[in-house]
């Protein structure tokens, strides 16, 4: 799957981009006709420590899926993203085999 990504406000690395493709990479399990994926990490500039956001777009047939999290590292955003990303790949594979 082709994941873009964009950093704003900061400059990811090499680890982070890497982290982040394999997790994206493992959701082909769940739903194999994924076209690919957007993943937007942001800091915000505030005091709270929970200040890293990750939005990721999955671009699916027939419809994208959008998911947001706000956390206190870029990985445990990524992570809970996925999940999230993860459990609606599952409802529509469902969705789609009951029709």
């Amino acid at each position: 799957m082709k994941v873009n990504m964009q950093a704003v406000n900061f400059d990811a690395d090499l680890k982070l981009i890497s982290f982040s493709q394999n997790k994206l990479d493992k959701l082909e399990q769940f739903y194999s006709k994924i076209i690919n994926a957007d993943v937007y990490l942001k800091v915000q500039k505030t005091s709270a420590p929970e200040n890293k956001i990750a939005e990721i777009r999955l671009f699916v047939p027939g419809d994208d899926m959008v998911v947001k999290k706000t956390c206190k590292t870029f990985e445990q955003c990524i992570d809970e993203c996925v999940a999230s990303l993860e459990r609606q790949l599952i409802k529509r594979k469902e969705k789609l085999a009951a029709h």
